[in-house]
């Protein structure tokens, strides 16, 4: 204890995200050298052949592929320094916690991590230095797991049979487990769109998986003649040390674009939020929705700091773009069942101890959750909804996860309690109003100026409600 003690209280996260972020860079450098290897081949061909020339390709090929190969090394050191320096500063939050209230009471804590003091005082000092200790001491075990176990050898799998498309996400969480690490490498370099979508498939390789693919999306969209903005703001996200390490584990150009995001690894958190964006919500209005599925995330590191809770923006359906749109519950009952096998493959896909998975439903994107919570078993244990437009039924009982354990909150200013009344009813367009008192929902504190995007305002009561759920508390009730 005392020399994990003395070392997490010298250490700085900081510089553990700047070596993570040093080896993104270094798979950056690599992309770029990837991407000459095809022109250069191209170039040869058209002033040489014979087999000289088909040597020299073959063997332009393997040095790209070498390249593919280190990037993939260096994302995955990324990831596992990423991850270890997110549990280093929530240990440091419980050691500095620990420290403040040792000076209130007129506490020591020596060199050695012991309490020195009245024992009624020193036990809550002891037993937040003991989770410090605890959640840096596991951090750094499994950091060097992770790091030791690094391979950039790559094998094609010794069996070619893979699982349907139609295979449940359990089933290809078993099929990838069979293969090797250096097996595991070959599909991701030689194949990445076969894994980069696919429910069932770890959120870290999806990661690898997505990135490699990044510049073959962008090409797309430049023959298309299509603007990049929201890729581009993606990308720059994806790069970014200032949050959670981003993880992509779905991108989806075509139409209006689809992503999938998640603030922190889901496989390796206790609490898992899957955020479902309502109206409007594209590739190009990316960024605003992955700014409130973040605050989330760091707002429950700060709250629960012994926890680690990962947020997932969750824009794989197909958002309505007007309000014509929104009148239709179609696009949301197209989501639902996308929705169930992406929670499905949440839960197969998990490391470690069940993960605690909260879903969040705002607006629209409350009636795809709703939708996917009445029309078939949700892997949710706990369900939110944000200023509602309904969720499709008038009861918390006709949904398939415990009334007891859904939540709902719709501010005083939100305009959707306006909008989105059936004309000469009173009623909410798609049913009940889920925060209302007959639904029977259980009702969370939202501050009353929030109108309809103010939920994740930093400092205020909603956003504080949310972080607390998604750690699997009791946040203050609405008054």
């Amino acid at each position: 204890m005392s020399t994990v003690y003395a070392r997490l209280r010298v250490t700085d996260p900081a510089r553990w995200r700047a070596v993570a972020l040093a080896w993104r860079r270094w798979a950056a450098l690599a992309g770029a050298l990837c991407g000459e290897f095809g022109p250069a081949a191209a170039r040869l061909r058209e002033v040489w052949s014979g087999a000289a020339a088909d040597a020299a390709v073959a063997r332009l090929g393997g040095f790209r592929r070498r390249l593919v190969l280190f990037r993939l090394f260096c994302w995955r050191a990324d990831q596992a320094l990423s991850e270890f320096a997110a549990a280093l500063a929530r240990a440091r939050t419980l050691l500095d916690r620990a420290r403040r209230r040792a000076g209130r009471s007129g506490l020591v804590i020596d060199d050695d991590g012991a309490v020195r003091g009245p024992a009624a005082d020193a036990r809550p000092v002891a037993a937040d230095l003991a989770l410090a200790i605890t959640v840096a001491a596991r951090a750094d075990e499994a950091a060097a797991a992770r790091l030791g176990g690094l391979t950039g050898a790559a094998t094609p799998p010794a069996d070619p049979v893979r699982p349907g498309c139609t295979a449940a996400p359990a089933e290809v969480r078993r099929w990838w487990a069979t293969l090797s690490p250096a097996e595991r490498n070959w599909v991701l370099a030689t194949e990445p769109g076969s894994v980069a979508s696919t429910d069932g498939i770890p959120a870290a390789d999806r990661d690898l998986a997505n990135r490699l693919l990044l510049e073959q999306h962008r090409a797309d969209l430049g023959r298309l003649s299509r603007g990049t903005g929201g890729l581009d703001e993606l990308t720059a996200r994806l790069e970014d040390d200032a949050g959670p390490r981003a993880y992509l584990m779905g991108l989806d150009t075509a139409g209006d674009g689809r992503a999938v995001v998640a603030l922190g690894d889901p496989d390796r958190a206790g609490n898992v939020l899957t955020h479902v964006p309502g109206m409007t919500s594209d590739l190009a209005s990316l960024g605003g929705e992955l700014t409130r599925a973040e605050r989330v995330a760091v707002r429950a590191a700060e709250l629960g700091p012994a926890q680690s809770t990962s947020a997932v923006l969750w824009l794989d359906y197909d958002a309505p773009d007007f309000l014509h749109e929104a009148f239709s519950d179609r696009q949301a009952r197209d989501g639902a069942p996308e929705l169930r096998r992406f929670q499905d493959g949440l839960r197969a896909t998990h490391d470690g101890p069940r993960a605690a998975q909260t879903v969040l439903g705002h607006s629209y994107g409350s009636l795809v959750v709703g939708e996917s919570a009445a029309s078939g078993p949700l892997e949710a244990d706990r369900v939110v909804l944000v200023g509602s437009p309904g969720v499709g039924v008038d009861s918390a009982a006709q949904l398939t996860v415990p009334a007891e354990r859904v939540w709902s909150s719709t501010s005083l200013t939100d305009p959707i309690q306006y909008l989105a009344v059936r004309p000469g009813t009173g009623e909410l367009w798609f049913g009940e109003n889920p925060s209302g008192p007959d639904f029977g929902a259980r009702g969370f504190r939202s501050q009353p100026d929030a109108g309809h995007l103010g939920y994740w305002d930093v400092g205020r009561p909603a956003l504080d409600a949310l972080a607390t759920l998604a750690l699997g508390g009791e946040p203050v009730t609405r008054r």
